[in-house]
């Protein structure tokens, strides 16, 4: 990509400048600076382990009592406990505080971009998260933590406690389909915008991944920020595929320059005509 001096970086930095909304889609790569590994990486889980690919499938979940054993233990020992936020989380932060920032979309269930200092309201959460339990038969919700406690205490598999169904967290799984008013905010984000950075994803997965391309069809500049090549590179203004606590808090610094012209984006119906 030619490095810091390379047209890819001047051409991100030039959008980051002139970028007055911009919404971003984040993935598995914002955190693994944090010790939380990714899934298709060349050191993801399911890169080491693809049969580990079960315990997110709600067809398995459902009806293998086995994977839904196998799956607690995964959540009482999965590394986001322990995680904080990196510098990547903290750039869009500082994003936010510059007025700029229009919607994150983030395909993580770690709740670290809230932990950083994003209002819950500026994430969308488009998998969930796993600091939530629901019920697969009556729908009720609580902490993961209390689920967690009883496992601890020797329930291998707890059962909601009130209707005796499945429980697991309240995030996607493959076979689940997307939280509709989170999927609509996502595409009012997507389409109202004038730049849409993608970090840390491999834009594999849909509906997430097509976000990039709504984004781009309606006119907003695309930034991919990513280790590994995407599907949509070749939409992309730009390109990056240096570490992620590097790349944005370096493009989130980059100083701002004022326009004169309007705003106008397909998702703001005042700049219709």
């Amino acid at each position: 990509m030619g490095g810091r001096d390379g047209a890819e970086w001047r051409r991100a930095r030039e959008l980051f400048g002139s970028a007055r909304r911009i919404t971003a889609l984040t993935g598995a790569g914002v955190s693994t600076a944090s010790g939380i590994p990714d899934f298709r990486g060349p050191n993801g889980v399911w890169t080491k382990n693809p049969a580990a690919q079960r315990l997110s499938d709600i067809d398995s979940y459902v009806a293998d009592p086995q994977v839904r054993v196998q799956a607690w233990r995964n959540r009482a020992e999965h590394p986001a406990w322990q995680a904080e936020p990196n510098a990547a989380h903290r750039a869009f932060v500082d994003l936010d505080r510059s007025g700029r920032l229009g919607a994150l979309l983030t395909q993580n269930i770690d709740e670290l971009h809230q932990r950083a200092g994003l209002a819950p309201d500026r994430v969308l959460e488009l998998h969930g998260t796993m600091f939530r339990t629901v019920c697969l038969d009556c729908g009720a919700t609580g902490p993961m933590s209390a689920a967690l406690e009883r496992v601890a205490a020797g329930e291998p598999d707890p059962p909601c406690r009130s209707c005796g169904g499945i429980l697991k967290s309240a995030t996607v799984s493959f076979g689940q389909s997307l939280d509709a008013d989170v999927l609509r905010s996502a595409q009012r984000a997507a389409l109202d915008c004038d730049l849409f950075v993608a970090a840390g994803t491999s834009l594999t997965v849909h509906p997430a991944a097509a976000f990039a391309e709504l984004a781009a069809k309606a006119g907003a500049d695309l930034i991919i920020c990513n280790a590994e090549p995407t599907p949509y590179d070749h939409v992309a203004a730009a390109v990056l595929r240096e570490p992620l606590v590097e790349v944005l808090p370096e493009l989130v610094a980059v100083p701002v320059v004022d326009s004169p012209d309007p705003l106008r984006t397909w998702g703001d119906p005042s700049t219709w005509s």
